[in-house]
């Protein structure tokens, strides 16, 4: 100090300014490179003391110099990660305190027991050196005793061990903090458990040692081998099964098999080939931090399988009982198989997707909760969509309409092709697709044509007023005949009659049943006897009436000699003070009752005896 004073006071004045300065600045930068704090200058003669109003400036923290930065625990905890990052352990073995072994062996195993400690503390224990104190004297008010921090804790088979700094003299007594002798002790203990083994050992420096994200070359290589591996593995177990469900299914003991074996094996070879890769990546010892990595990734393709296994089976199920049903003719039973297989799987989407959030973090639990903070404006919004569910619910359970029936819903006709849980898709006569709410839908006056059991056939025949009552009494049995006779008509109930004596036609109703509920074949029996009634008008010589409209000129039309008959009979009647007008005395009605030749005269069906009277 005193030849450096001498030196300063023999330069000149401007020299000497400069090499103090550049002192100062080389002193004031080490104290800030290990976190010290540069001492306030005691106050100068004159100047004003601190007042009780205005605290005094807090001590400062005086860092012990040390060229490896064990001055806190932090800076240890930074320091020794930082070394082994860098594959030094030589200097990774400075912040390990071996003062239990001897000089040879210290400097012989520390840099060993520095990288087993870092390859212990990668696998179960990730150290972050913010969490560690800033103070020289270590962290206050943690329980331990002075002088010692906690690292932390690791469970091993044998129990758990708890590792520690301490704060030791350095060799010249300048107090730093290093890994314990007690914990030091126990690395290769811990390293025996927790380290990479014989493979660590035998394999080459560079592929233990050189990381990609935290995991060893040799660690990454084995994972690249380990998912062909457990695929083809994967497979080898499923094939025996597969062929077993094809030979049952062969056999006629179990025919859904085959459907089973071809649409199954997917996800369950999947699930199983993660099954495989997962207890094989654990026996790679990788870190700890990864390992986490490896369980998340894992557990969100896990439920990426279960949800691809169960639409699967969900798949089988629906179409088994589809064909099933099908074979039965159970068309109201394939539609709620329909309706409930869509329901199944939006369940297990659902929950498919709320199990990825929780596998990814997100408190499903809270935001379910905070979803039902809005509830009321949700179920507001949501008046039409529910009604439309509900409304295809009522369309499954009351089976007004099937998938492939024709039907007439509102002022329209049209085929069904689809009933969905919010619409159903109708086919119309124009061969367009309409899509109508369930709500709605489900509120239209159905008509099902499909339902029929059979189809009504309805006409009229007008002849015209020149046909004679013999004509059309032969109209009226050929025609009663065509239907009783013809095979798809229920001549139970088919009937022809004369219904009406029009302005312009003798009008006859023809109603019968065809026996068939297909609208095609419909058409043709009618076709059929509409060509069959035709030929028995022409060949009884009568014409079919048109409308019209006839003009008589004078007494054309009219025949005089029965018009005088009867004009006679009713002078009579007004001279004997019979004229049955307004109405019938009930006497003569009575006389009358049941003396008309009913059924006609030739009949097979008169009675054998005519009730008598009025009745």
């Amino acid at each position: 100090m005193r030849d450096l004073i001498g030196q300063l006071a023999s330069m000149s004045g401007a020299r000497r300014w400069a090499v103090v300065l550049w002192i100062t600045g080389a002193v004031v930068a080490s104290v800030s490179d290990t976190g010290a704090q540069v001492p306030a200058a005691p106050p100068t003669p004159g100047s004003p003391a601190p007042t009780a109003n205005k605290p005094a400036p807090a001590a400062p923290r005086l860092v012990p110099l040390d060229e490896f930065g064990r001055g806190t625990p932090r800076g240890a905890v930074d320091g020794f990660l930082s070394a082994t990052d860098r594959r030094d352990y030589e200097r990774a073995a400075a912040y390990l305190d071996l003062s239990r072994l001897s000089a040879d062996r210290a400097a012989r195993e520390g840099p060993t027991l520095a990288r087993h400690l870092r390859v212990v503390l990668d696998q179960v224990l990730p150290l972050d050196p913010s969490e560690f104190s800033r103070e020289p004297a270590g962290m206050p008010d943690d329980g331990q005793p002075a002088g010692r921090d906690l690292i932390g804790r690791i469970e091993t088979r044998k129990g758990g061990v708890t590792l520690f700094l301490e704060r030791i003299p350095r060799d010249d007594g300048v107090p730093v903090w290093k890994v314990a002798a007690g914990t030091v002790g126990r690395i290769p203990t811990l390293y025996e458990e927790f380290g990479h083994g014989p493979m660590g050992e035998v394999l080459p420096a560079v592929l233990v040692e050189t990381r990609l994200f935290d995991i060893a070359l040799w660690q990454w290589t084995a994972l690249l081998f380990l998912v062909p591996i457990s695929i083809l593995v994967a497979g080898l177990l499923v094939m025996p099964v597969g062929r077993l469900l094809r030979a049952l299914s062969t056999r006629g003991h179990f025919p859904l098999a085959v459907r089973i074996a071809q649409d199954v094996a997917g996800p369950i070879h999947f699930l199983i080939a993660l099954g495989l890769f997962h207890f094989a990546r654990r026996a790679l010892g990788l870190a700890l931090a990864v390992h986490h990595v490896f369980l998340t990734v894992e557990e969100v393709l896990v439920i990426v399988g279960a949800t691809w296994l169960l639409l699967r089976v969900i798949d089988v199920g629906g179409a088994s009982v589809r064909k099933d049903m099908d074979g039965q003719r159970h068309a109201a039973t394939i539609a709620v198989a329909d309706l409930a297989q869509r329901a199944l799987t939006l369940i297990v989407l659902l929950l498919g997707f709320f199990s990825l959030l929780e596998a990814l973090g997100v408190h499903v639990t809270a935001l379910i909760a905070g979803l039902g903070v809005g509830g009321i404006a949700l179920a507001l919004a949501a008046q039409k969509t529910v009604e439309h569910l509900l409304g295809g619910a009522s369309l499954v359970a009351d089976q007004p309409v099937q998938v492939g029936d024709f039907c007439r819903f509102g002022d329209r006709l049209g085929t069904v092709e689809w009933i969905g849980l919010r619409s159903t898709r109708v086919r119309t006569l124009d061969r367009t697709l309409v899509s109508i709410p369930n709500g709605e839908f489900a509120s239209l006056q159905i008509e099902n044509f499909a339902k029929r059991d059979r189809i009504r056939l309805h006409s009229t025949v007008r002849l015209r007023y020149e046909t004679t009552s013999e004509q059309l009494r032969h109209v009226l049995v050929r025609l009663r005949e065509l239907l009783y006779s013809h095979p798809m008509i229920y001549p139970s109930q088919a009937r022809v009659r004369l219904v009406n004596l029009g302005p312009d036609a003798l009008e006859l109703e023809v109603f019968a049943y065809v026996r068939t509920a297909n609208n095609d074949e419909f058409l043709s029996v009618r076709e059929d006897l509409y060509l069959r009634m035709l030929d028995i008008v022409a060949e009884s010589g009568a014409k079919f009436a048109l409308p019209s409209q006839t003009i008589h000129w004078g007494d054309e039309g009219t025949d005089r000699e029965r018009a005088r008959a009867a004009e006679a009979e009713v002078r009579r009647w007004r001279a004997e003070g019979t004229l049955p007008m307004p109405d019938f005395p009930p006497e003569r009605v009575q006389k009358m009752g049941a003396t008309l030749d009913y059924p006609p005269k030739g009949s097979p069906e008169r009675p054998h005896s005519a009730p008598t009277g009025h009745g």
